[in-house]
């Protein structure tokens, strides 16, 4: 008898160990470490000569977290204290023009480039603070809603670049939950069709500079 009441003790012991290590990590604005003055940020971009964009991102703003695809690809998300969304669009275009740049939308813009989609919105845990999520091009055609993604481009545009069908392809998988509608502060933000995000994040641990695509992950 006492082995047995050992035994529920042991296992009941693992489990709330178990459920004490499945809490995801909380990405906070709060830990963006002292940046660089917005002078010296600035010229990087203005006098950088064959940098990419993504590059020239991860070189200046602080890796603030790593959302992984349920399916494939990641995106990489910064953030600062420097620069204003409309400040960091005028920013990223004398670096680099995109190749397709939205409208602002709820205070948010995304920028298409040639391998990554940049989406720039102000944090919603600090109106003072600026997100810039790095999303490769997988990553946006495998997770994103694109009810979200049409709110910033039509589908016309959208479904010439992941195929004819994406769209509706994608609308008939959101039905079922589980797309992305972008990052917030709590990880996740629903898209329209109900799904609860999609993807998983894990905490960047880089300082300001963002240390690659692999950091974090």
């Amino acid at each position: 008898m006492k082995y047995w009441l050992a035994g529920i003790c042991l296992c009941f012991v693992l489990t709330l160990a178990g459920c004490g290590n499945s809490d995801e990590p909380s990405a906070s604005v709060s830990d963006i470490p002292d940046e660089p003055d917005k002078e010296t940020v600035t010229s990087e971009f203005e006098n950088s000569v064959g940098e990419s964009i993504e590059t020239l991102i991860d070189n200046n703003f602080y890796l603030l977290d790593v959302v992984s695809g349920d399916r494939n690809g990641s995106a990489n998300v910064y953030a600062t204290r420097l620069y204003t969304v409309d400040e960091l669009e005028e920013l990223f275009k004398q670096a680099e023009g995109p190749d397709e740049i939205s409208d602002k939308k709820n205070g948010q813009q995304i920028m298409i480039y040639d391998d990554v989609f940049i989406t720039l919105k102000p944090s919603e845990e600090d109106e003072d603070v600026t997100l810039i999520e790095v999303a490769d091009r997988t990553f946006v055609r495998e997770n994103y809603s694109p009810n979200y993604l049409n709110t910033f481009f039509t589908f016309a545009l959208l479904n010439s670049l992941f195929g004819s069908n994406w769209s509706q392809s994608r609308m008939d998988t959101c039905q079922n939950g589980g797309c992305y509608g972008g990052y917030t502060s709590t990880y996740r933000s629903n898209d329209d069709g109900g799904g609860s995000g999609g993807g998983t994040t894990r905490r960047g641990t880089s300082s300001y500079r963002g240390g690659g695509p692999d950091a974090g992950k």
